[in-house]
């Protein structure tokens, strides 16, 4: 049978539950084991992992219910369990909290990561089904700031990015147009590549090339922003 689910209590992390974590730990015998983390562990578990998963909006996933997700978390933090060590002077709560959100960001980050394949980036910016919606936030622009972020994670490791120097001149020639957009008055992309190359002595195709690898760093991170107001780049 299904196990009950307590009354709501925002307290559901209790020290209670600390200590059954550590008591838990420090037994072998599977019986005990199993009535300690049925009757002491679970639900603090249930409801940590679905604060985290409705909290940071990790919707996208592989099964059809969001319970079958916390399921899948609950089931990882278990194996996990063992390796909790009060002693290093972390708290239950934070450390189990921090392994379920690293959990979620990979697989959000797997899944998210096959619906925009071939989806173009406008529409990643108008697709109804992500968690921020542009109408419901008339004084706000989520692409300016995402482009913030984007301009700031490329410059930082642009080496990384493109290890050849004359590479790397070429992106942050690109990442300039970003920086100086709200100055701009370039429309026409044939004159984006007379001003790039003004910047920086290129020929049009090494530009494509580098502008195309630019790209693939925005836009497979745009549609993660989008859904979760933060960005976690790679």
């Amino acid at each position: 049978m299904p196990r009950k689910r307590r009354p709501k209590s925002k307290n559901y992390f209790t020290q209670d539950t600390e200590d059954a974590i550590v008591l838990y730990n420090s037994i072998s015998d599977p019986k005990q084991r199993s009535r300690i983390y049925d009757s002491r562990i679970h639900y603090p578990f249930f409801k940590l992992t679905e604060n985290i998963i409705h909290t940071f909006k990790f919707y996208y996933t592989e099964v059809d219910d969001i319970e079958h997700l916390q399921h899948e978390v609950i089931v990882f933090l278990l194996s996990k369990i063992h390796l909790f060590d009060p002693s290093k002077g972390a708290k239950a709560y934070s450390y189990f909290g921090t392994i379920a959100k690293r959990y979620l960001i990979l697989s959000n980050q797997k899944n998210y990561k096959k619906r925009i394949e071939k989806a173009p980036v406008e529409d990643l910016y108008k697709d109804d089904n992500h968690s921020y919606n542009i109408n419901d936030h008339p004084n706000e622009d989520p692409l300016s700031e995402y482009i913030d972020q984007f301009v700031e994670y490329v410059t930082e490791n642009i080496f990384e990015l493109f290890p050849k120097k004359h590479d790397a001149e070429v992106a942050d020639a690109i990442l300039e147009l970003f920086r100086k957009r709200s100055d701009i008055d370039i429309f026409n992309k044939k004159a984006l590549y007379i001003y790039i190359r003004e910047m920086v002595d290129v020929k049009t195709p090494k530009i494509t090339k580098i502008a195309n690898r630019l790209y693939g760093v925005f836009k497979n991170n745009y549609i993660f922003y989008l859904d979760n107001g933060y960005v976690e780049f790679e």
